[in-house]
Parts: structure tokens; C-alpha cells; sequence
């Protein structure tokens, strides 16, 4: 079967009805909905449900998990029918064989504005006819998520910007189709507000690619993020002519970057959040970058040829600066110099991870004492920083809520700090760390009983400090900060697709660069002071 398994095993003329399912529905309604003087021995009686208009039962329906709503529509031909009516979000599992099930599956689900359509690697994805149909059958898409439908060409993405000029959200990843497809999403998808593209397979490697854009959807596009491309820069017409954008993600793509950030950062331009991540950029890009006087979100991952001189040209130009995260790669190019000029400049700032960077006391210091917004910190990989500069922080935070250290050389003694300082703290969280114990960890619970504390003391040798924002990035390091994408029902069509197939295995075996750990060695030994030339497996 071409569906997924939300709608798997359902017809019209099923005669399963799980009474449960009902029962449990039923409660819901009566102790929520139903007066008091209702609730009496005669209820069971009555059938209220049945009388209960269809609006009713979808908004019911709506507020039920995935699972729940999958055995609700099997309770009888009218919940089925409701149930169908009133989804709006689906998921399916995009094989070739889906094609024969589209006019059965969206006659039922003729409401459905969110679709994701994804394929595994080891199997023939839905083809351009498959494609066509959906959207002749969904014109109302407003979010279309395409994940490993390697058989789907240009032609299938005209179609679906010819027929669903509704949508306001598009990704893609691992798909085969090239420019002339996205463009002719950009020139008829008038409204489209967010653009992901992951290893676009079809867009050509070599000067000679097509440019992809402006098109019509430069008027409205929000959000640009491009992952894992080869030819990344034929995007760069799009980027350049979409006057509203406010967040760029720019992770891992091949080729020099910083010509286009030049001409991306005009003093006009609206952007709020840029990411960088393993990016050929250099203190030219972000001095470029620095010309985003709105600029609030920065986010400068493993780029080694940045130094302390673009972060100081950001802070200084950037007051606006909410986050900063900067995962330095151990290089040491970024360091107190940028750091003291974030204290300086950086007013605004909430929320700071550092990644394989090494600070000295007078810079952590100066972060403490002039920083005073700050409320999450994450401080992961680093050398320098012991128990004098914790309880630096300790003392000097007071705005600080969450608090993450990772792989530092800490002790039982700096931890303690925080029984009394950082008043407003809510969370710590200390992982890696050689010198801490459980110990220290249970009494500081007892000693603020509304801290949450998590200690990870078990397996220190167990894996080196990253921070790879495209994937789970620093919020894998215990601060909680809120996710670009999470994880949630099928129903939802919102789930993240696998990443981890063959494609990327050769991305990263192809290009070193993104690999992690062959990224120029001899450029680490030059850029690194002594301590840092064994720290090139933290990637």
C-alpha cells in the first residue's frame, strides 16, 4: 500500500468498533461538555454522540493524538467520514505503488492543506504522474514537504506549482528534480513565505547551473535555509532579490561564500537570523554580515576561517544581538578579543554557546558583569575554562536561567558555586566533565530544591564535543533551546524526514569539508596553539 500507516487499514465498509475507543470519547464529552445534572444512571441510555453535529466531532477529533484518531475512525462509517473531513495535516509513505491509492486516499481526505510525501532510499518513489495527481486532488496546499522522491522531475514540480499556488511552505531533500522545477515554484507560488532545499541532486555541479530564482515568490519569502548542496551559490539570484528574508540557513554547502554575503547584507536588508555551519566564509563574509543592523540571531559554526576580527566588526555593528552561537572548532581564532567585544558592544544578549572556544577569566568576566540579560549559557569543549571562571558566572549571571558545561576541566568546587549564586537559575546541566561527581549534584539539589540538576558523569570518554547546528546542534548540549524542527505526530505531517542514508555518507566522503575531521590539517596546526592539535576529532 502507497499509504502511510495513519490511514492504514481503514475503509468505508470496516465492521471493527473497538468499544473502548468509543467509551473513552464518550467520557471525554460527558465530563467536559455535558452539564452535571446529565450525569446520572439513565446516560448510559442515550446515545449523545449521535447527536452530537459533525463540527463537534471534528473538533474533538482535532485534539487527539494521531494513534487516537487513527482508532476513532474506526468505530463507524460517520467517524471515519468526520474523522477524514476534518484532517488537515497528513503524512504518507511516497512508493510508487501510492499512485494507485490517491483518488481513493484524498477523497476521504479532502480537507488536507499540510502533505509530506516521503520515500525511503531503498525503494522507487512516487513519479511525476503521482505528483500531478496529488495536486490536482490538493489545491489548497498551503505546506508541501518532499523527502527522498527521487523520481520526481521538473515536469512534477510544475504541476504542483501550476495547480497548488496556495503554498506558503516548501522543503525538499534528496529529490532529483533541478532549476527549471524550483523555478517554476518561485515564478508561480506568489505566497511562498519559507524554502528548504537539502541535497538537491539535480542542480548542476559546475559554473555553468542554471540560477534558481527570483521569480514571484521574492516578494514574500520569509525563510531560505540550504543544506548540503553542491552548487549552493545558483540560489544566490533568489537570496540576492527576496527583499523580506529574514532568516538565511546556510549549512554545508560547497564553494566561497563570501562574495554573496556582500551582496546579500545591504544596509536595507531584513534580516533578523543568520546560520553558517561548515561554510567556506571568511572575516570578509561576516564583515559583510555586520551591515544587518537587525541582525538579533548569529549563529557561526565550524567556519575556521573566521576570526576574533568579523565577530568584533558583528558586535560592534550588531546591537540588536539576542544569540550567539559560535562553535570555534577548537582553532583558537575566536577567542577573548571577540568575547570582550560581545561584552561591550552586546547589551541585548540572551542566550550564548560557546563550542571549542577558550576564553580566559577576563573575558568570561566581562560576558558576567555586562551581559546582564543574559539567561542561557553553554559553555562546551573549552580548556580554559575551570572552576575560578564558573564561579565567576556564579556570582555574576544573576539574569542566568539555564546553564550547560560540557567536556571542561570543572570540579565538585565550582559547581558548588551555584548554591547561592545565579538566583533565577532553573536548570543545570553538567555532562562531560571529569572533576564532577554525583555527589556534588545531590547536594546541590538539596541545597536549592527547586534547581533541576542533570549530571552525566558516566561516560566521559564516550564521544567528543560537537555542536553541528543543521542536526541537533547546541541543544544537544543541555540548554533547551527551542529546536528548528521537532518531532511530532504523523497526522502532523511535520516529522522530520532520515538524513542518514547513502546521500549524505557521500556528501561528507567526497568532500572532506563537511566530513568533519580532514577539514585542512595543516591549516589546524597553523591556526592552533599547542594544546589544540589533538582536539581535531571534537568534530
Amino acid at each position: 500500500m502507497g499509504q502511510s500507516s495513519s490511514t492504514h487499514g481503514l475503509s468505508p465498509g470496516s465492521n471493527h468498533r473497538p468499544t473502548t475507543v468509543r467509551s473513552e470519547v464518550f467520557s471525554l464529552i460527558t465530563s467536559k461538555d455535558m452539564p452535571t445534572d446529565l450525569l446520572d444512571g439513565s446516560i448510559g441510555s442515550e446515545d449523545y454522540i449521535s447527536e452530537l453535529p459533525d463540527e463537534c466531532l471534528a473538533i474533538i477529533f482535532q485534539s487527539l493524538s494521531s494513534g487516537d484518531r487513527k482508532r476513532c475512525s474506526l468505530v463507524c462509517r460517520r467517524w471515519l467520514l468526520v474523522e477524514g473531513q476534518s484532517r488537515h495535516r497528513l503524512a504518507l509513505n511516497a512508493q510508487s505503488e501510492l499512485l494507485s491509492h490517491v483518488p481513493t486516499l484524498f477523497t476521504r481526505f479532502d480537507s488536507v492543506t499540510k502533505l509530506a510525501l516521503r520515500c525511503d532510499r531503498r525503494s522507487v518513489s512516487v513519479n511525476d504522474d503521482g505528483l500531478i495527481l496529488i495536486s490536482l486532488r490538493c489545491r489548497n496546499l498551503t505546506r508541501l514537504k518532499l523527502r527522498g522522491c527521487r523520481e520526481v522531475t521538473d515536469l512534477g514540480m510544475a504541476s504542483i506549482a501550476k495547480n497548488c499556488k496556495s503554498l506558503k511552505k516548501f522543503s525538499c531533500g534528496s529529490c532529483m528534480f533541478g532549476a527549471k522545477g524550483m523555478n517554476a515554484l518561485l515564478d508561480n507560488c506568489s505566497s511562498l513565505e519559507e524554502l528548504s532545499v537539502k541535497r538537491l541532486r539535480g542542480i548542476n555541479d559546475g559554473g555553468g547551473a542554471e540560477p534558481v530564482g527570483p521569480g514571484a515568490a521574492s516578494s514574500s519569502l520569509k525563510v531560505i535555509c540550504l543544506k548540503e548542496l553542491y552548487n549552493g551559490q545558483c540560489f544566490g539570484p533568489l537570496i540576492i532579490g527576496s527583499k523580506k528574508l529574514r532568516t538565511l540557513k546556510l549549512l554545508r554547502c560547497l564553494g566561497d561564500w563570501d562574495r554573496l554575503l556582500e551582496m546579500i547584507a545591504t544596509p536595507k536588508n531584513s534580516l533578523v537570523e543568520i546560520h553558517l555551519e561548515r561554510l567556506q566564509v571568511s572575516d570578509i563574509g561576516l564583515s559583510a554580515l555586520s551591515n544587518c543592523l537587525d541582525l538579533e540571531i548569529l549563529h557561526i559554526v565550524k567556519t575556521p576561517e573566521c576570526t576574533n576580527v568579523g565577530v568584533i566588526t558583528i558586535a560592534e555593528h550588531c546591537k540588536l544581538l539576542r544569540k550567539l552561537h559560535i562553535d570555534g572548532w577548537r582553532t583558537n581564532r575566536i577567542g577573548n578579543d571577540g568575547l570582550l567585544s560581545i561584552a561591550k558592544h552586546s547589551a541585548n544578549l540572551q542566550e550564548l554557546v560557546l563550542i571549542g572556544v577558550n576564553p580566559s577569566s577576563v573575558s568570561l568576566e566581562a560576558i558576567a558583569s555586562n551581559c546582564q540579560r543574559l539567561e542561557r549559557l553553554a559553555l562546551c569543549g573549552s580548556e580554559t575554562i575551570a572552576d575560578g571562571e564558573i564561579s565567576c558566572i556564579a556570582a555574576k549571571c544573576v539574569a542566568l536561567k539555564k546553564l550547560c558545561i560540557k567536556g571542561c576541566p570543572v570540579s565538585d568546587e565550582g559547581i558548588e558555586a551555584f548554591a547561592w549564586g545565579c538566583p533565577n537559575l532553573v536548570k543545570i546541566k553538567v555532562k562531560k566533565c571529569r572533576g564532577v561527581t554525583f555527589e556534588v549534584g545531590d547536594w546541590l539539589r538539596a541545597k536549592r530544591g527547586s534547581l533541576v540538576v542533570n549530571l552525566d558523569v558516566c561516560a566521559v570518554e564516550a564521544e567528543a564535543v560537537d555542536a553541528s547546528a543543521s542536526d541537533s546542534g547546541p541543544h544537544e548540549d543541555g540548554v533547551e533551546f527551542p529546536p528548528i524542527g521537532g518531532r511530532v505526530g504523523i497526522a502532523d505531517a511535520e516529522a522530520p524526514s532520515s538524513s542518514n542514508g547513502r546521500g549524505g555518507s557521500a556528501f561528507k566522503s567526497r568532500f572532506g569539508l563537511f566530513g568533519g575531521r580532514s577539514l585542512v590539517p595543516c591549516a589546524f596546526r597553523r591556526w592552533s596553539n599547542g594544546n589544540s592539535s589533538s582536539s581535531n576529532g571534537s568534530s
